[in-house]
């Protein structure tokens, strides 16, 4: 396919494609997807080999969100039955951050839910990461804290943060529908102020909320210009009790051509897989490792997710490799390495978490705050893009309980 040529030679000099060829590749049929997974694929491991980032979310405060990001299960009027706590201790977040570094995570992303921190909050985090990073030394710790204040971002990068997390989530024309109590440009000013402050960029986008191909071409190209180090890609988990709980849009061959266009776009950039790939990439997600190189591990900020062992396992069986601490993720042209070996651009060029903390896929800064149920109990047969509520479950466990996470 002459489309999958120029992508691959775009993609391996860095180029970006036209919106035409972006749009072309959410067109192309089931028929032709292997191809483009495979094409997609070459250029993934022309920047990353088959290394694979291990990400763990830490939820230090969870519900009671003043904005009303439709896709979010901690938003303000929600009737979604997740955790609801508020701030954990530095102790007690440090030890939930260690799990995760036990599994095998690189970073660590600690997400608040929120409009954004007041100046005590910025206190709270930075104690907490100097208490990870007392213990363990080389993880890099995300920031996922909502809307940045004047000098927030320069105190988190003091503390000892490597990056931020602030999601886009979907293009500037349609932003205002799914929320009203922030813009789409106070997203933008976030990751700038991040990027001012030298920190890591970690911004990305939610699909499924019932956007059009258009929107979604918009927001990686928006993406792309604004040059983060991160991408994450959620997928909505449409939790009940919120307003986008029947948006059940996307089928896994969907989900797949998503995750190649952004590819194509942001060639030589961390895509990382993040909230609703259990519920909607479901047994092709093995497929998905050949298109992005970060995923998260374990369970996400309010939903269960796949067992942290099941995501080792699914790495090695699909012949990649878990990416070791002293590996940095970038490429070495994109790589002014940050402390935690982030391999961030720097002050001069760099940024990125949700408006409240909480925006990703399901809703989650860094991450999402959804995902999906370790061991479902799934029915021999169903239709084609069926609704599957059954793989939606929410976190009872890890942070904020009493019960070990799911790491």
């Amino acid at each position: 396919m002459d489309l999958l040529k120029t992508l691959v030679d775009k993609g391996l000099r860095r180029e970006l494609p036209t919106r035409d060829e972006a749009l072309a590749v959410l067109a192309t049929s089931d028929d032709d997807l292997l191809d483009v997974v495979a094409a997609a694929g070459r250029v993934r491991r022309e920047w990353f080999g088959r290394r694979v980032k291990l990400n763990y979310l830490v939820n230090l405060k969870s519900g009671l969100c003043p904005e009303d990001c439709s896709y979010c299960s901690q938003r303000l009027g929600s009737q979604a039955g997740i955790l609801k706590y508020t701030w954990l201790g530095a102790e007690e977040a440090s030890k939930a951050a260690a799990a995760g570094l036990t599994g095998g995570a690189k970073r660590v992303c600690l997400v608040a839910s929120g409009r954004g921190p007041t100046d005590r909050d910025v206190d709270r985090v930075s104690k907490t990461i100097e208490a990870i990073k007392a213990d363990h030394e080389d993880v890099e710790v995300c920031a996922c804290l909502g809307l940045l204040s004047e000098g927030q971002a320069e105190r988190l990068r003091a503390a000892g943060a490597d990056a931020y997390n602030h999601n886009l989530n979907t293009s500037e024309a349609t932003y205002g529908e799914i929320t009203t109590t922030h813009t789409y440009a106070d997203r933008v000013e976030t990751v700038q102020r991040a990027q001012g402050a030298g920190l890591s960029a970690c911004s990305g986008l939610i699909a499924g909320m019932g956007e059009s191909d258009e929107d979604l071409v918009d927001v990686v190209f928006s993406l792309r210009e604004l040059d983060p180090d991160s991408v994450p890609v959620n997928f909505l988990i449409p939790f009940e009790g919120t307003p986008l709980a029947r948006e059940w849009n996307l089928t896994p061959q969907r989900a797949l051509r998503i995750l190649a266009m952004v590819r194509f776009v942001c060639p030589d950039v961390e895509v990382r897989l993040a909230g609703g790939r259990e519920v909607h990439l479901r047994t092709l997600q093995p497929l998905a490792l050949h298109l992005v190189n970060s995923i998260f591990l374990g369970d996400y900020l309010t939903s269960e997710g796949q067992a942290g062992q099941a995501d080792l396992e699914m790495i090695a069986d699909a012949g990649f490799e878990v990416e070791g601490a002293g590996t940095t993720t970038l490429p070495a042209h994109r790589a002014d390495v940050l402390p935690g070996g982030c391999g961030g651009h720097g002050a001069a060029e760099d940024a990125g978490a949700p408006a409240h903390a909480c925006g990703s896929g399901a809703s989650g800064g860094c991450g999402p705050c959804g995902g999906a149920h370790a061991e479902p109990e799934v029915p021999a047969a169903r239709e084609a893009g069926e609704a599957r509520t059954d793989l939606v479950a929410v976190r009872r466990r890890g942070a904020g309980t009493d019960v070990a996470p799911n790491a």
